[in-house]
């Protein structure tokens, strides 16, 4: 399996970019944040192999938490490879988080080729993914932790991860959430 290239764009084909590593040419499916960078750009991505029958399909991403959002997607009912690029696409792992945590169905229903009843079922199944990844192994950044005190604590999802945005990375958990609480005060 591929899990990731590093290379040269050489080229675009359709949706996806022609990827030179030492001389073999990878057609990926990308996010836009790689689709953004220009021929002959150097570019590392995180890929996901898809095997079939009738075909290998790559697709790439620029972090290793946009792969994983999308590698979670695949397992919902209804939701292939297309659909959850497309998905990732639209917005970072971490709004797309925050709108599963909200039950957000409208936001994922505006993808193009997501119905009702599929975005129900991406709200309902990644959320209870989502709770127990972040319970069992915190492979989500410190971030949810914080958030969801600040959440306890009475502050909208929104508005504690606008607020976290804004206090170191390096920080832990409490010193995050005491860096937030003095900056409101």
């Amino acid at each position: 399996m591929i899990a990731r290239l590093r290379g040269t764009i050489a080229g675009r084909s359709g949706n996806g970019l022609v990827v030179d590593v030492n001389g073999v040419g990878y057609l990926v499916n990308a996010t836009p944040s790689v689709h953004r960078l220009g021929v002959s750009d150097e570019v590392t991505m995180e890929i996901h192999t898809v095997v079939r029958e009738d075909a290998l399909q790559l697709f790439g991403f620029a972090t290793a938490d946009e792969r994983e959002l999308f590698e979670m997607l695949l397992g919902v009912s209804g939701v292939g490879p297309k659909v959850a690029l497309a998905i990732v696409s639209g917005s970072t792992p971490s709004d797309l988080r925050c709108a599963i945590a909200r039950d957000d169905v409208k936001r994922f229903q505006a993808i193009p080729g997501i119905g009702l009843k599929t975005a129900q079922r991406v709200v309902l199944e990644l959320k209870e993914k989502l709770v127990l990844s972040d319970a069992g192994t915190a492979s989500y950044d410190g971030d949810l932790t914080a958030r969801d005190a600040l959440v306890e604590l009475g502050w909208t999802l929104i508005d504690a991860e606008r607020a976290l945005a804004e206090v170191g990375d390096g920080l832990s958990v409490e010193e995050q959430v005491r860096s937030v609480l003095r900056q409101a005060a």
